[in-house]
């Protein structure tokens, strides 16, 4: 079965890079180093100098795939909300009811990653680290309205169309299902980084599950007080 799940490549929108890098080993090396340049320095102190001395290419080579670090971050928060994507339809495929399926599609978004091993290349763990504490950086800029307009997002909004779908089985009467979808995903990586860097504001300690407990209790309040 790995055999098969490492030819899956993920669609993410050529406005983002300047070249695939998924279509070329170097490419491929560059997104791996740079998971892990960012996970250990941050974004802010990322750059594609620091990223070129660590693949030992020349700066100008980075520049080949991708304009700008801000694009490079849209690449890797686009593979990752596609995966996210992926997995929900995995792991919920076979589950007829709509409430289990739900139930479990809001594990899948609020649970601790592990690594796939399916994509030799993307180190998920370190991946989801840099989503949860620098995701927020790739649509918070001027830029936003030309870039969503370009379909930069189009990875989360898939992503948060196929939560909200979901939502909807349960609760078709329910108005806003894309509201409480993006809520989930956005409200659990908060709580994640609060329980790892800022723990008074959360409560609980990190790997602790009580934030998939937490937000399927809400969902489901929600759901029954408004049916």
């Amino acid at each position: 079965m790995n055999s098969t799940l490492q030819h899956i490549r993920f669609s993410v929108n050529d406005k983002v890079y300047n070249r695939d890098p998924d279509s070329t080993e170097l490419g491929r090396t560059m997104v791996m180093q740079g998971i892990e340049l960012i996970d250990e320095i941050g974004f802010e102190a990322f750059t594609f100098k620091k990223l070129g001395a660590k693949i030992g290419s020349p700066e100008s080579t980075i520049y080949r795939y991708f304009e700008n670090k801000h694009k490079f971050l849209l690449y890797l928060t686009s593979w990752y909300w596609s995966w996210m994507e992926y997995r929900l339809v995995m792991g919920t495929n076979n589950i007829e009811d709509a409430k289990s399926r739900l139930t479990k599609a809001i594990t899948l978004l609020t649970e601790a990653v592990e690594k796939d091993g399916n994509f030799e290349y993307i180190n998920e763990i370190k991946l989801n680290k840099i989503v949860v504490s620098e995701s927020i950086k790739a649509f918070h800029t001027r830029k936003v309205d030309l870039e969503n307009q370009q379909g930069c997002y189009e990875g989360y909004t898939n992503l948060i169309d196929r939560a909200a779908g979901m939502i909807n089985d349960v609760a078709p009467a329910y108005k806003y299902p894309k509201m409480l979808a993006s809520t989930i995903i956005e409200g659990a990586h908060q709580q994640i980084f609060f329980a790892e860097h800022l723990p008074a504001l959360t409560g609980i300690n990190k790997g602790n599950r009580s934030i998939t407990d937490f937000f399927q209790n809400m969902v489901f309040s929600i759901i029954e007080e408004n049916r």
